[in-house]
C-alpha cells in the first residue's frame, strides 16, 4: 500500500497531476447546473482529503531525505558530535532538551 500511495503522491505533486486535479475540478463545476451539487460536493471533499494526504506524504519524504543528508554530513565531519544523528526519532522532550543544550553551547562559545 505504501508504494501505491507514494506513486499517487508523486504523480499528483507534478504538473500532470496538477492538471488532472484541475480538470476534475472544472468537470465538477460543469456538473452543478445539472442538479448534481451533492455529487460535486462529495467529489471535491474527497479530492481535498487526497490532496492533504499528498502534501503530508511529500513532506514526510522531503523531511526524511533532508535528515539523511544532514546525518551524512554530521558523520563525515570529524569535529561534529554524532549523538545528534537520529534525534528526529526521539521523543519531543528529548529533542527539546538537546536543542536547549546545543543553543546554550552556541551562546557560551
Amino acid at each position: 500500500m505504501n508504494r501505491f500511495l507514494f506513486l499517487i503522491a508523486d504523480f499528483l505533486a507534478r504538473p500532470p497531476g496538477f492538471y488532472f486535479v484541475l480538470a476534475a475540478m472544472v468537470l465538477c463545476t460543469l456538473l452543478v447546473p445539472f442538479g448534481l451539487t451533492n455529487v460535486v460536493t462529495y467529489a471535491l471533499s474527497v479530492a481535498a482529503i487526497i490532496i492533504t494526504g499528498v502534501v503530508l506524504i511529500q513532506g514526510y519524504r522531503d523531511t526524511s531525505a533532508i535528515h539523511a543528508k544532514l546525518d551524512e554530513i554530521i558523520v563525515a565531519l570529524e569535529e561534529t558530535r554524532n549523538d545528534v544523528v537520529g534525534l528526529e526519532h526521539g521523543q519531543p522532550h528529548e529533542i527539546d532538551e538537546k536543542l536547549a543544550e546545543i543553543e546554550a553551547e552556541a551562546k557560551a562559545g
